[in-house]
């Protein structure tokens, strides 16, 4: 049923309010009222858009809006609008192309070793079988703690389970103090691959091989507590 249709029943009504006699006269306002009583009834209202379709019209009505503004305020109109919108996109898509997706400050908190006990021999063997297959972070991890567990076996770091790679850098620069710095930035790459997911590149390998290389042969500078050497 059609609005006026309603306008016009609701006359008619009126109309009839004596009997069938000639139309009465009635104020305004009780006939304003009475026709919005008769289009009230959900028989006009059944074709009406349902609340989401009406949200959807009215954001597509401002939208369209703030694109026409956009498009008056910019040189070019509508075509210097869509280059500039453009040129957005592309800045965005380089910036996170070349950053990378944001990632967590790097926390060590896990311990270093997750597994059953292996020599540094099997963490070297399975780092280089990482890297082989160019599977970096992993290697990076392995020869880590190949590096750690070379110390252990040389009784210049105490084997403990619990212990993170940030401590054990720390405790191994005091045997080891002329690579304080570089075990120090191993145990943040190492931290930064694991717990912080920057992946690892075969340059983050290769300068944590060198350094384990090394230390396996360098003369630590013990003291009387410090036990025994490699």
């Amino acid at each position: 049923m059609s609005t006026s249709g309603g306008v016009l029943k609701a006359a008619a009504w009126l109309a009839r309010a004596d009997g069938g006699g000639p139309p009465v006269r009635i104020p305004r306002d009780p006939a304003r009222e009475a026709a919005r009583r008769e289009l009230s009834k959900p028989a006009y209202h059944q074709n009406d858009p349902n609340w989401l379709m009406r949200a959807l019209n009215k954001f597509l009505d401002w939208v369209g809006k703030l694109f026409s503004a956009a498009s008056d305020a910019t040189p070019g109109g509508t075509v210097g609008l869509l280059v500039i919108v453009l040129a957005v996109v592309a800045v965005v898509v380089a910036l996170w192309w070349r950053l990378g997706t944001p990632r967590r400050s790097p926390v060590s908190a896990a311990p270093l070793f997750e597994d059953r006990p292996r020599s540094a021999a099997e963490h070297r063997a399975a780092a280089a079988a990482h890297a082989s297959e160019g599977h970096w972070n992993q290697a990076v991890q392995e020869r880590m703690r190949a590096l750690v567990r070379a110390l252990e076996e040389r009784a210049l770091l105490e084997p403990r389970p619990g212990r993170t790679a940030d401590e054990a850098g720390a405790e191994a620069s005091r045997a080891l103090p002329a690579h304080a710095d570089r075990l120090r930035e191993a145990a943040g790459d190492f931290d930064a691959v694991v717990y912080g997911g920057r992946p690892a590149t075969p340059e983050t390998y290769q300068r944590l091989t060198d350094l384990d290389t090394e230390v396996e042969y360098t003369t630590p500078a013990l003291t009387a507590a410090s036990g025994a050497t490699r």
